[in-house]
């Protein structure tokens, strides 16, 4: 909401300076978030009139100005304005004026010169050269009744400040002037001027059917027919700055006019072409199938969510929300229908966001409007139209069908003091409320108030607490420090927090990143193999529609959003919430029914493994180097790794991570599908776990330091090619060495070169099908050294251990 200071001031003018009055305002819930002067500094610019305006000798787009400042003899300045004339009264910046700065920040100083030989004394004046409007297509012309010489600020009222307030939904009496200095009467106690709404006088009797066919739709319904208007009338000045410091520019005399009552007192309104309503008027519903045509150009299809206006042929305006254009006033226009109504907010609330545009009137409306003044307003409106563009009014039609019925409202004192946290007495809450003009009844102990037709905030209890608190003032509440005990909350010994997993993912080179919730539809069925995501009812965006099952998406979004912006190599990680449906989770404190919530950790790495350096090209980043990022982010746990299949992975280059035999989540390359649908040139390696299972880790334990020397063992075997790693030294940890077996290590693996059928087959006993796997065993014992017998015994138990589960013989 935003408003000149001066308008405010003609309805009450506390004694307070610009950013007292700001600041009282904040204080009392109506945040100024913005305070900024009508026009910036400039001096020595006066109204003056051209006399004579005659062609430049040497220019062709110059003219040369005989100026009338008051002070005598006219003065000579040349200027290149296309509608610089003789008879219009024109800003004038006499020598030594200085205009509003320019972009390097420094003001324009008015010298005496010569343009082009001719002598020029001043310089005339646009409205963006004096930075009070985008105008910049010829100088700005005054009233013709201007006083020459007059200072120009005090002419145009420039020395105003423009107040932007911030309101809360809640504060819809206060999407006025009016209904501001209402609150700023209450919060000063400076008087409020009272405003009159005087009957015009009839002219004729002509009425326009109206019925209302939907009293859930509109309460309220109030017009009256004008004939004989002037709609080619031009806007005061006055109004038309007035307008332009509330935002909203000037566009015809009486859309002006509808606009200023609507700032002046909240009550957004319409004027129809009457001559082109085609019988009477009826207030309903929308029914599916109908359209309309609206007047910012759009076309909408309606239905029987959306209440409309429609005349016996067609519909004509939406709701309390926007007319149309089939009954828009136009330079023909000659007879008006002024319409004033109300409209049920619950009726109006969020059907302007149905056809993605929002008005004044929507906005005022689905808030609450004072449904107890439509006809006052309408004679406000029917006085300005006839003093501006004349006219014939006729007799008010007022259909009142379904109007709010106010439900007392009681406040307990002692509930009050107890809420605010500071004493109060019945006698400050009773008078809090009467300041702000309600009607307010005592009982024991308690205040009643019955809510006034422009309060629809007023509903329980706690409206009234705020109402007192606001009134009493926030700055007067005293500090009082909390009494509960606090209790600092202590992790278990055994899980680490998810800081120290940002800590150990940041260790290993990647960055966090924080994206949203929200994701596109496209995202969950390709990378998440999730078909039946879990739908926004109001996305922010279309793009934004579902939520996240899965982080890997988001992941994706950021390397590509990297990699498009010449980013060589991007290492990324994100621990965040995903959302999954889950019919087994109940409502409580942390849970909604229905949905599960886990938390889970991700990371992708995208170009080389390594910062390119002067040892030679890096080779690019790979599976294992995720796999080895992964183990290090759950050590001292082991992981085991199984192939596996995962929607956004590569069927091939894809492992299921499990730690204690447990599913954690998978790491491998992204498929190559969505490669090429993502336009990658490399591919991109990720992993994806579960948070609670990363946050676990064994409680650290105290090892004495080893007495006698360990003993190491290379044994190397062979195995069918199928024989994974991880059975390998599953094999090889499982068998019963009696505690000596301390570690186990793969450190080579061989494969026969591949032989022609002439050719004598390769060395070292491997089969087709078969590969070399050479193991370093460590053995130790804390009793004594070890013997070579036990070594032996040792390294055996090993051999047979793999013999028997896989098959596995010793290389010779």
């Amino acid at each position: 909401m935003q408003f000149p200071e001066s308008w405010l001031r003609e309805f009450c003018n506390p004694p307070l300076s610009t950013q007292q009055l700001a600041d009282t305002l904040t204080m009392a819930g109506l945040e100024v978030e913005e305070l900024k002067p009508v026009a910036p500094p400039f001096t020595k610019i006066v109204v003056g009139e051209i006399k004579e305006a005659v062609q430049h000798p040497n220019a062709d787009r110059l003219r040369v100005c005989q100026v009338d400042v008051g002070q005598g003899a006219p003065l000579n300045i040349v200027c290149g304005a296309p509608n610089a004339r003789a008879g219009i009264k024109v800003p004038c910046a006499l020598v030594g004026a200085e205009l509003p700065p320019g972009e390097d920040g420094k003001p324009f100083v008015i010298q005496l010169g010569k343009l082009r030989g001719v002598e020029s004394q001043g310089m005339l004046c646009s409205a963006r050269e004096l930075q009070i409007s985008d105008e910049h297509g010829g100088l700005l012309e005054l009233a013709a009744d201007a006083p020459l010489g007059q200072d120009i600020r005090a002419h145009l009222r420039l020395d105003d400040t423009l107040f932007t307030l911030k309101l809360t939904p809640n504060l819809a009496h206060c999407l006025s002037v009016y209904g501001i200095a209402r609150e700023v009467a209450a919060l000063t106690g400076a008087p409020l001027k009272a405003v009159d709404f005087p009957a015009v006088v009839v002219s004729h009797g002509d009425r326009l059917p109206v019925k209302v066919s939907a009293p859930d739709l509109c309460g309220r319904f109030s017009g009256r027919i004008v004939r004989q208007v002037n709609t080619k009338a031009q806007t005061p000045q006055w109004m038309v700055d007035r307008l332009a410091r509330c935002g909203q520019r000037s566009v015809t005399a009486l859309v002006d006019i509808s606009n200023y009552v609507m700032f002046e007192f909240g009550r957004p309104s319409h004027i129809f072409d009457f001559d082109r309503i085609h019988g009477g008027l009826e207030v309903r519903w929308g029914r599916a199938g109908e359209s309309l045509k609206l007047l910012n150009g759009n076309t909408v299809t309606l239905d029987e969510q959306v209440g409309v206006i429609a005349d016996e042929v067609q519909v004509e305006s939406l709701a309390g929300i926007m007319g149309g254009d089939a009954t828009a006033v136009s330079d023909d226009t000659r007879n008006v229908y002024v319409e004033a109504a109300f409209w049920w907010p619950k009726a109006v609330a969020g059907r302007s966001r149905r056809y993605n545009f929002s008005t004044d009137a929507g906005h005022r409306f689905e808030r609450g409007v004072d449904p107890s003044q439509t006809v006052e307003h309408i004679e406000r409106i029917t006085q300005l139209i006839l003093e501006i563009c004349g006219g014939e009014p006729g007799p008010v039609d007022d259909h009142q069908v379904n109007l709010p019925q106010p439900q007392p409202v009681t406040l307990r004192v002692a509930r009050a003091a107890k809420v605010i946290g500071m004493p109060l007495t019945q006698a400050q809450c009773a008078e809090a409320l009467r300041g702000l003009g309600l009607p307010v009844t005592e009982g024991e102990g308690q205040v009643t108030v019955l809510p006034p037709s422009f309060r629809f905030d007023l509903q329980i209890e706690e409206d009234l607490i705020e109402e007192v608190a606001r009134m009493v003032g926030y700055e007067q509440l005293p500090t009082t420090p909390p009494l509960a005990p606090i209790t600092a909350k202590i992790r278990a010994e055994a899980e680490r927090s998810p800081f120290a997993v940002r800590r150990a993912l940041a260790g290993l080179g990647y960055q966090e990143t924080i994206n949203f919730s929200f994701v596109e539809e496209r995202w969950e069925r390709e990378l998440a193999g999730n078909a039946d995501p879990i739908r926004l009812l109001n996305p922010i965006a279309s793009q934004m529609s579902v939520m996240r099952s899965s982080l890997l998406g988001s992941l994706l979004q950021v390397v590509r959003f990297n990699t498009d912006r010449k980013a060589e190599r991007v290492r990324v990680f994100e621990l965040g919430r995903v959302f999954l449906r889950d019919a087994t989770v109940q409502n409580s404190d942390t849970t909604v029914q229905g949905f599960d919530q886990p938390m889970r950790v991700a990371g992708m790495a995208f170009g080389p493994a390594e910062r390119p350096s002067w040892e030679g090209k890096p080779r690019a980043v790979d599976f294992f180097d995720l796999k080895g990022d992964v183990e290090a982010l759950l050590a001292p746990r082991r992981a085991s790794f199984e192939p596996a299949e995962h929607p956004a992975m590569h069927p091939g280059r894809c492992a299921l991570v499990r730690v204690d035999g447990q599913a954690i989540g998978h790491v491998g390359e992204l498929h190559p599908r969505w490669r090429q649908a993502y336009e990658l040139t490399q591919v991109p390696v990720m992993f994806e776990l579960d948070l609670a299972a990363v946050l676990q880790r064994p409680v650290p334990l105290a090892q004495p330091v080893a007495r006698h020397q360990a003993v190491e063992r290379d044994l190397a075997v062979i195995v069918a090619e199928k024989v994974t790693h991880a059975e390998l030294m599953t094999a090889v940890r499982a068998t019963p060495t009696g505690g000596l077996l301390r570690d186990a290590l793969l450190f080579d693996v061989y494969r026969a070169k591949p032989v022609k059928e002439d050719q004598a087959p390769a060395s070292g006993g491997l089969g087709a099908g078969e590969k070399s796997l050479a193991v370093r065993l460590t053995l130790n014992s804390d009793e004594a050294t070890l013997t070579e017998a036990q070594i032996e015994a040792a390294v055996q138990s090993v051999l047979d251990q793999l013999a028997a589960t896989l098959g596995a013989r010793l290389r010779s």
